[in-house]
């Protein structure tokens, strides 16, 4: 969940999507994938919809319906992922160690306090780097949190959506490791990739992960060239018709937002998606090794449990909306089931969610991954909800067809 510039970016250039050229003839197996998203689109539950299934073989379906295969989204908080992966590329190095004090590299974060009926105190411990990747160090999101939003809305704090970093002045709401809330964590690990690296996280990303995977259509802004391709926000309107937002200059960033400011496309997040799902690589290309990908994909937040959020901005999100796949625990960087669903994602299915109603899993027990994009807000309103929930049952039906041929 996000901003642009500062992770939830409502401010986009919206340029008018190209009808997409006629897909190839597909086999008789993924129509049922066909007819979840022109469905969709025909009932105009979503604007338009990208989607992509991989398997550990590569690409086996991608399709797009009232957009261009090669959509550019505004992808928010599916950028927490590609920013844990940098995290823990850095931690293979020795050059950060998960429970380091985060203060070890941050040393600002030493001065953060905990807000606390209206008062600011001293936490009673220092959050680590393993905290503010399972976001369980205090750190929340205005629009879900009610202390934050009153906060925030007595301006003794920068909005998320006022654009820049200074939203990261933000105290906490909870001692570190006290419970699980979504929050603004995963900015702050975007700030320490860059000072562990000497880089801004805009170049290390280039160099360290979308390079070796060739993500050459994912970004923090936009090129010029490429403007053309980048997909208008939708809104339900009061009649239940789906309204874009009007055009407005793109305007580049100088704050990397590491919780949600990159843009891609269904294809570029898809090599991202496979090279988790290879265990870190992809062809040649090794991002990460298997054992991080392991530890990853493990549940770091011990009992605790995700939990339903209220939304105090439902124009942004629906209120107490449920993530697609039920994830309840939460690994480095991505969020779990530990039930797997009949018929549907295994154990331990990795996945997250952009604001926009952009979603991904990674299923590393059946061996399958998918990415969803569309654009519109508020985040799991019904239309897109159905849409990514029917798709994952579409997903498996045609797995298991395909299993038993």
């Amino acid at each position: 969940m996000e901003k642009r510039s500062a992770g939830l970016g409502l401010s986009l250039l919206l340029a008018a999507c190209t009808a997409p050229p006629p897909e190839p003839p597909k086999p008789a197996a993924t129509a049922g994938l066909d007819d979840v998203l022109r469905t969709a689109v025909e009932r105009k539950r979503v604007p338009g919809v990208v989607a992509v299934v991989a398997t550990p073989e590569g690409v086996a379906y991608r399709a797009a319906f009232g957009m261009s295969p090669d959509a550019v989204f505004a992808i928010a908080s599916m950028t927490k992922p590609i920013t844990s992966v940098a995290v823990m590329q850095l931690v293979e190095t020795g050059r950060v160690k998960l429970d380091e004090p985060a203060s070890t590299y941050l040393p600002e974060l030493a001065a953060v306090r905990v807000l606390e009926h209206g008062a600011l105190r001293a936490p009673k411990s220092r959050m680590t780097v393993r905290q503010l990747l399972t976001h369980t160090s205090g750190f929340v999101y205005e629009f879900l949190n009610r202390e934050m939003h009153e906060h925030a809305s007595k301006a003794k704090v920068a909005s998320v959506f006022a654009g820049g970093d200074a939203f990261m002045k933000a105290p906490l709401v909870f001692d570190p490791g006290a419970r699980w809330e979504y929050g603004i964590n995963t900015d702050w690990l975007g700030r320490l990739v860059e000072k562990v690296s000497g880089q801004t996280l805009d170049a290390y990303m280039r160099t360290a992960i979308f390079a070796p995977l060739g993500m050459g259509d994912t970004f923090f802004n936009v090129p010029p060239d490429k403007l053309p391709r980048l997909v208008r926000p939708f809104h339900r309107a009061e009649d239940g018709s789906l309204a874009a937002s009007p055009p407005e200059p793109f305007k580049p960033v100088e704050f990397f937002s590491g919780g949600g400011g990159l843009y891609s496309t269904a294809d570029d997040y898809a090599k991202f998606v496979r090279a988790i799902l290879g265990g870190g690589q992809l062809g040649p290309a090794r991002i990460l090794s298997s054992e991080s990908v392991e530890q990853m994909a493990q549940n770091q937040i011990g009992d605790l449990s995700l939990r339903v959020l209220p939304s105090l901005m439902p124009q942004l999100a629906k209120d107490g909306a449920l993530m697609p796949g039920r994830p309840d625990k939460f690994g480095l960087g991505f969020a779990m089931n530990t039930t797997p669903i009949e018929k549907g994602r295994g154990a331990r299915t990795l996945s997250w969610a952009g604001l926009f109603n952009t979603f991904f899993w990674i299923d590393r027990e059946k061996k399958v991954g998918a990415v969803v994009l569309t654009q519109m807000l508020p985040f799991l309103e019904d239309g897109p909800d159905e849409v990514v929930n029917d798709f994952d049952r579409a997903v498996y039906a045609w797995r298991d067809s395909v299993k038993n041929d």
